[in-house]
């Protein structure tokens, strides 16, 4: 049987590969087939559907849709929106599973598709290799006549999402005073994002805001902050959000246009957490790829941190054992799961200004509960995947690193699993050991699998 879904969901160049319409109509088929049979056998079942803006996107939700109906589950079409508001719409509906149609930050020509269960949360190992399993079985005895599905616009679903996010937050207008710059990488957020924030009291400033479906994450948003930065500073504004396409992370830059890292963003909401007796169980979930200074940061305020591997299921997996509240990645997917199911950009925005207006500090101020070690991460691109631990003249290499930093650094190598890529991560104690080292790595992966 073939392997479909990576880190989160599936992905690959719009048209081609693994992300084909007539992938999506099977998909959407087995989706649609595991969820019904799981459902209340009283009540027709139905699948909501979002996409980012990005030029594909019509195309392969509407494939998805046909393979909904086809397995007589209903349609719902959300539009554009982010890939958080089908978690949460799918939750409050009644929908027995939401479809994403995004491929996150990547440029405008690949694509993806990421699944929720009813309940707002990603799919587990167990039910992906369940889904899988129906999506390479010839499917018979499909319904027909009126068991067939239909589809529905739902037309206000941006709205819907809006007041999510707008009841994540306690006070109406708790943001009052603050002047904000958001970047919304031409992406799912543009709609939505400066009318919440605008809501709660902010004077916003939006850039890439003008989606037209090639230009998303076109150098802006959270994977480019050279813009927002110069603005932020321009404007003399107190802070810049950059979200990515679809909407499901954040990096900020602080008044003096200097980017925040998802691991400061965290550091400083776990903080406020905690001053508030809100960090449940006093602990953060990270991943390995976190940086060194996070956890010096959390222990410096007493909070325990637990490591999971990468993806944000796997630190949502890794929360809800630990009972944690707050866990997420240096890249931005950060979860607050007293407030939602899965990473939020805008949740997290709120969740961080709100902590700076409490403070009534500066965001350069409060970031400086953590110190980043010196990081370089270089991604190479590769042909082929094999165990890094059988490489032995990487193994051999990783070896001689790792004796070279001693107990000042660390060295973490791993695949993308959502591209044909090795990511080759070192921190060091400069930046000049940290790069050399990791330079040096990177060029042992390019000669023996590159």
């Amino acid at each position: 049987m073939g392997k479909l879904f990576g880190t989160d969901g599936v992905r690959d160049r719009a048209n081609q590969g693994n992300m084909t319409t007539e992938l999506a109509l099977k998909l959407g088929r087995a989706v649609a087939l595991y969820f019904k049979d799981k459902s209340d056998p009283e009540q027709w079942p139905s699948i909501v559907i979002g996409r980012d803006p990005r030029l594909s996107g019509a195309m392969l939700e509407s494939a998805l849709a046909a393979g909904v109906c086809s397995a007589g589950v209903d349609s719902h079409l959300l539009g554009v929106v982010p890939t958080p508001a089908v978690a949460s719409i799918a939750a409050s509906t009644g929908a027995v599973a939401g479809l994403m149609v995004s491929a996150s930050h990547n440029p405008y020509f690949d694509n993806g598709i990421k699944v929720f269960k009813g309940d707002g949360f990603k799919l587990s190992d167990a039910e992906e290799a369940a889904i899988e399993n129906l999506y390479f079985s010839e499917m018979s005895n499909l319904p027909v006549d009126d068991k067939v599905g239909a589809v529905y616009q739902l037309g206000n679903s941006a709205e819907i999402y809006s007041e999510f996010c707008l009841d994540t937050m306690v006070e109406e207008t708790p943001l009052t005073g603050l002047k904000l710059v958001l970047d919304c990488s031409h992406g799912a957020t543009s709609a939505c994002a400066e009318s919440i924030f605008k809501t709660l009291g902010a004077d916003v400033t939006v850039i890439h805001n003008q989606p037209d479906g090639i230009n998303i994450n076109d150098k802006c948003g959270s994977q480019h902050t050279e813009v927002l930065q110069r603005k932020v500073k321009k404007l003399h504004a107190h802070a810049g959000l950059a979200f990515d396409g679809d909407g499901d992370r954040l990096i900020a830059v602080d008044e003096r246009g200097n980017e925040l890292t998802g691991d400061q963003i965290m550091a400083i909401c776990a903080k406020d957490y905690k001053d508030r007796g809100a960090l449940k169980n006093n602990r953060v979930v990270a991943t390995v790829m976190s940086n060194v200074g996070f956890h010096a940061a959390m222990k410096s305020i007493g909070a325990k941190v637990d490591t999971a591997g990468v993806g944000d299921r796997l630190v949502l997996e890794l929360m809800k054992e630990k009972c944690a509240v707050l866990g997420g990645e240096d890249s931005g997917h950060m979860i607050f799961l007293d407030c939602h199911t899965t990473g939020d950009g805008i949740v997290s925005g709120l969740k961080l200004v709100d902590a700076l207006k409490r403070s009534g500090r500066k965001l350069s101020e409060l970031a400086e509960i953590m110190t980043p070690f010196p990081q370089k991460l270089i991604n190479v691109d590769v042909k082929e995947k094999p165990p890094v631990e059988k490489v032995a003249v990487l193994v051999q290499a990783i070896s001689e690193a790792e004796a070279e930093l001693g107990d000042e650094g660390r060295v973490l190598i791993r695949y993308s699993g959502t591209q044909p890529m090795c990511r080759v991560m070192v921190e060091g104690p400069t930046v000049v050991q940290t790069e050399e080292i990791a330079t040096r790595l990177a060029g042992v992966v390019k000669d023996a699998i590159g």
